[in-house]
């Protein structure tokens, strides 16, 4: 089974999953039990664990870590220490260039503390509590005459309450503006604390119930989560029973969390038993299960937690997304500035959502591409060919149905290229496979002669790619559907079992299959070249059953599903590498000039190790690229059009030419052809050409050549 192959990122992640995941069991090895040494242990276990034992569960030791996850290894205290230190010092200069800001809420909010404090001392200072009984005395005393003298009493003593504090405030206030003038001639550090001494209670007595003093250094969460949330959210998917009365019904265990991870929150639970349901049947649920928890079901990762990482039929690891994941500036390749890789060597393609480097190993495998137009197909398939590039001893074989300009710049060191989908390209198909198939049988041949201390499995090593000067074979065939929708049935029959010779026994050999088709369905591409595909990566696609037809049937029921994929998210898709292994993966930005660069040095590359083969090697403009030659464009991009054909009708050549590129040459016609060609160089024998029997207007293949430089034309064996 193909494993991903995965390399930690420096995420500044707190929490690290295998840390929280519960431990297994020591297993101690029980010796015979007739050894002395070891029986009155046994015995003692025996004892504890008999079901008499009324002391069996307080004896029991707790299966829980003793230690907290972030202190369990010097490496995790050592990273744990290192993002607080980085924190700190964020948050140190984040509120640092906010002082002068805090300094004027400080002002305001002190103004509003003393303007709070007036108010509030100014009822004991006119002694209001003591005037209103006197008002009321007052009242009652035009009804009952003997309260007079009781009321002039008691108004002659609020007179004087009041005539005190007012005089006890004066003071005070006297003293506070001595205090101030003595301030203000103080030493200016004096100054600065007595303000703070002052100020701050007086902020404290100003603030109101929202008010919030420092700004906000982070984004609040755009989603939370609890147990008590996950277990609705589970509950209204119908994967827990619900309860009774006051009784909620069962809940998950939480292995693990939810804490948070990253940009997302991270959990690891466990279903109850006795509910019937299954990791696979929460996997179905995850549309349902994100509605709940109020995100998009992009945004929640879920897989099964495997019996060899802890887990068993009924644990889910699920990651939820502050947002979604995978929109954002793309992360350029590595291969832009690689100057050599070894295709022995897990392929760099991508990330996950979790910022987490995504490798594939490409080696013994078989590989195949699909989703909608415009999505980042091309591109993504192109970053495992690229691999091959930066490896002197890969062979590249290259197929174009389209006949486009992605793969255009292969023509600087594929051993065959084949562009289009005419009739002369499908001939050209069709040898190509040919010349595979011939080369495949040799090699088997061969390895089968070897001696096992230098061929111990029957297949290629790197020892024997040197020895035997046998490079690995990169077979890349895009737009697949254009190919069989283009040929009679006897021919596509015969194709589509070359290719699936290719797939099934080429690997042992050193073939690595790179299939692709934006239309996989059964007409397109069959089932039985798609199901013997070990790899399998999927853009965003109309459905589910869209989904499995790339992915694999049942893969969308499992959570592999790209239908789930929006617009938004080209360069985006779905990577099954087994039956049980699949991701969501942002593929690494490799562009259409960055590859042509990489097939440039490639060429460089063969050249200097003797491997320059094939089409390559005889190449015009490849060659005339490689040497610092302008070659005009339009006989360069002529002779891409004519590769497979030693001459060809004008008008066949003008569809070429706006299949190649549709801006140049959108509104070419034969006299601007004509006039374009006479201009560079292009010198007609002539005129009329003959194909199957028929004459018409066109072109000598000959005759654009003989507009290349001479030079060019030696160092290429013309």
């Amino acid at each position: 089974m193909t494993e991903l192959a995965v390399e930690g990122a420096d995420m500044g992640t707190l929490h690290h999953l295998d840390d929280h995941r519960p431990g297994t069991p020591p297993v101690s090895l029980v010796k015979d039990p007739s050894d002395t040494e070891t029986a009155p242990a046994a015995a003692e276990v025996e004892a504890v664990d008999r079901a008499d034992n009324p002391l069996a569960d307080w004896l029991t030791v707790p299966d829980a870590p003793v230690l907290p996850a972030w202190a369990r290894s010097a490496a995790s205290i050592k990273a744990n220490t290192a993002a607080l230190v980085r924190l700190s010092w964020w948050h140190a200069r984040y509120h640092g260039i906010r002082t002068p800001k805090y300094l004027v809420k400080t002002v305001l909010l002190a103004a509003r503390g003393f303007f709070r404090a007036t108010v509030g001392l100014w009822p004991t200072l006119s002694a209001q509590d003591h005037s209103a009984t006197v008002k009321a005395l007052r009242a009652q005393s035009k009804a009952r005459p003997e309260d007079v003298e009781l009321a002039t009493r008691l108004q002659m003593a609020h007179a004087e309450r009041t005539r005190t504090r007012r005089w006890r405030f004066g003071a005070a206030a006297a003293g506070v503006a001595a205090a101030a003038i003595g301030i203000a001639l103080a030493d200016p550090a004096l100054q600065t604390g007595i303000a703070g001494a002052v100020v701050t209670p007086l902020a404290y007595l100003g603030r109101g119930k929202d008010t919030q003093f420092l700004d906000q250094g982070a984004p609040p969460l755009r989603v939370d989560m609890s147990a008590q949330q996950l277990n609705d959210a589970l509950r209204a998917a119908g994967l827990l029973k619900s309860g009774k009365g006051d009784d909620e019904g069962p809940r998950v265990s939480c292995s693990m969390g939810p804490v948070r991870d990253g940009r997302g929150w991270a959990v690891i639970f466990d279903l109850p038993r006795g509910g019937g349901k299954t990791a696979s049947d929460v996997l179905a649920k995850r549309e349902v299960i994100a509605q709940e928890l109020g995100v998009d079901e992009i945004q929640v990762i879920m897989s099964r937690v495997r019996a060899a990482k802890g887990g068993n039929a009924g644990r889910v690891s699920m990651w939820v997304a502050d947002d979604d994941p995978y929109l954002g500036t793309p992360n350029p390749s590595p291969f832009e500035t690689a100057e050599r890789f070894s295709i022995w060597d897990p392929v760099p393609f991508g990330q996950d959502a979790r910022g987490v480097r995504v490798e594939i190993p490409v080696m013994w495998q078989s590989m195949f591409f699909g989703g909608l137009p415009r999505r980042g197909k091309t591109f993504s398939q192109r970053l495992l060919t690229a691999a091959g590039l930066l490896d002197a001893y890969v062979r590249h074989y290259v197929a174009d149905g389209k006949g486009g300009a992605d793969w255009m710049p292969m023509k600087a060191v594929a051993h065959r290229l084949v562009m289009g989908a005419e009739d002369d390209a499908i001939e050209a198909l069709k040898a190509m496979l040919a010349e595979l198939l011939t080369e495949m049988e040799r090699r088997f041949a061969l390895l089968r002669d070897l001696p096992t201390s230098v061929c111990p499995e029957g297949k290629l090593t790197p020892d024997i790619v040197a020895k035997y000067n046998l490079p690995v074979i990169f077979v890349t065939i895009d737009e697949l559907q254009e190919y069989f929708t283009a040929m009679e049935k006897e021919d596509r029959e015969q194709v589509i079992n070359d290719l699936c010779r290719v797939a099934r026994r080429g690997p042992a050999a050193g073939f690595i299959s790179n299939f692709a088709s934006q239309r996989p369905d059964a007409e397109s591409v069959p089932a039985k070249l798609r199901e013997i595909i070990t790899i399998r990566y999927s853009t965003q696609v109309v459905d589910r059953t869209s989904s499995d037809m790339v992915l694999g049937k049942g893969k969308a029921a499992q959570g592999a599903d790209a239908s789930v994929l929006s617009e938004d998210h080209k360069g985006v898709g779905v990577l099954v590498t087994g039956p049980a292994s699949y991701v969501t993966v942002r593929a690494d930005y490799l562009d259409g000039p960055s590859f042509a660069a990489l097939c440039r040095k490639g060429r460089v590359l063969r050249e200097q190790a003797g491997q320059l083969t094939g089409e390559a090697a005889g190449d015009v403009t490849a060659a005339a690229d490689a040497a610092g030659v302008t070659v005009p464009a339009i006989v360069s991009d002529a002779l891409e059009v004519m590769r497979h054909s030693p001459r060809m009708f004008t008008t066949d050549l003008l569809n070429g030419l706006v299949n190649l590129d549709e801006d140049v040459y959108g509104d070419f016609n034969a006299e601007q052809l004509a006039a374009g060609l006479e201009a560079a160089g292009v010198k007609r024998t002539s005129k009329q050409v003959k194909i199957s029997g028929s004459n018409g207007a066109g072109y000598q293949r000959r005759d654009i050549e003989a507009a290349v430089p001479a030079e060019i034309l030696l160092s290429t064996g013309r």
